[in-house]
């Protein structure tokens, strides 16, 4: 099987889930060009327009500073959903409905959680990857307040794992890639406009700012705030995190479970 070659040739010790990772790689060398604008180029593009733009009609900044320091890390986090749900939707369904590469690996002597893993391993590889670059040029800004910006990283990891796991999910049972439209139409939008990366939740109704808190987007934001000002969240730091942490454990046992309904016959 390729993914087994693929290992073999590197000489790198055997890991299975590793070889999986290895695939993914070995297709985004030749795609990589494709995902740089909505992965990278467009979030700068949105630190100029609201930022440095909408930003330079704010005076007084927000919680008193320059908003656009503030926008910075709801923008951190916002992309890391996106990056996080666009590798998570259409490769997933892909490669159970069009080129059925998983199926393809369980063939081999790949075991499902091992393809799971390392499929999980890969998106948070663009996660951290996309990151860093944004913090890299958002720094030239002069938009990082705090040396704990570099905190972000695992923050936007687990927001990756936590948003990646229940994702895969759901793209191995729906029937038809318009579902993974309707995700970002009623899922990733509504959280990117309404829980924090813009605006501050409080100034939302009190409803709405309940499901604000609800979403794993706002939890990322505040920790994400909270690094790159150097102030502490609204949350604490342990809630956040476990309830990332709760998201990713979940959504990891749903994953599972519909990857071997699928796989295994």
């Amino acid at each position: 099987m390729v993914v087994v070659s693929v290992a073999q040739r590197t000489r790198v010790p055997w890991v299975p889930a590793y070889a999986v990772f290895e695939h993914n790689l070995v297709g985004l060398r030749r795609t990589w060009r494709a995902g740089v604008f909505s992965s990278f180029l467009l979030p700068v593009l949105t630190v100029l327009g609201f930022g440095l733009g909408v930003g330079a009609y704010i005076d007084q900044g927000v919680d008193g500073v320059r908003y656009l320091d503030w926008l910075v890390p709801g923008l951190i986090a916002s992309t890391a959903l996106q990056v996080t749900v666009g590798d998570s939707t259409w490769p997933v369904f892909s490669k159970f409905h069009w080129i059925k590469t998983y199926f393809s690996q369980t063939a081999s002597p790949l075991r499902v959680g091992d393809i799971l893993a390392g499929q999980l391993a890969f998106v948070l590889f663009r996660v951290l990857t996309t990151i860093a670059a944004f913090l890299l040029v958002t720094g030239l800004f002069g938009a990082l307040r705090s040396p704990w910006a570099v905190a972000t990283l695992p923050v936007v990891a687990l927001l990756g794992l936590a948003v990646a796991a229940p994702t895969f999910a759901y793209a191995a049972v729906v029937s038809s890639d318009s579902w993974l439209a309707m995700l970002f139409r009623f899922a990733v939008i509504p959280m990117t406009l309404f829980a924090g990366v813009f605006f501050p939740v409080e100034s939302l109704p009190e409803a709405l700012r309940w499901l604000a808190y609800v979403t794993p987007l706002w939890h990322a934001v505040d920790l994400c705030r909270a690094a790159t000002l150097g102030v502490a969240p609204q949350w604490s730091v342990a809630g956040h995190l476990l309830y990332l942490a709760a998201w990713a454990a979940v959504g990891s046992l749903l994953a599972l479970r519909t990857f071997r309904r699928k796989l295994i016959v």
